[in-house]
């Protein structure tokens, strides 16, 4: 039997929302794998603490908190997500 191959596809932008039930210190993780794996750009979204983490390719994740607008950069630049709904618990 022949084996198929999948070409290797990563996203250049990952987003996720942290829901109740997820851990931030695992949520941290699979941000930190997706980054090893290729991706530019990755934003962890924690709602209840209204903090986003931004990972970016070659650089340390950077915390920001007190935003209502992330603007997107290198594959989403010119982006600009509104974070008011999140932060009210959609």
């Amino acid at each position: 039997m022949e084996r198929r191959q999948f070409p290797r596809v990563v996203p250049e932008f990952v987003v996720e929302v942290l829901s109740p039930s997820d851990r931030l210190t695992d949520a941290r993780k699979k941000m930190l794998e997706w980054m090893a794996n290729g991706v530019e750009l990755a934003w962890l979204i924690d709602g209840d603490a209204r903090t986003v983490h931004v990972y970016r390719s070659g650089c340390e994740p950077r915390v920001l908190t007190g935003i209502d607008k992330l603007a997107g950069e290198g594959p989403v630049d010119g982006f600009v997500l509104d974070l008011t709904e999140i932060w009210e618990g959609l």
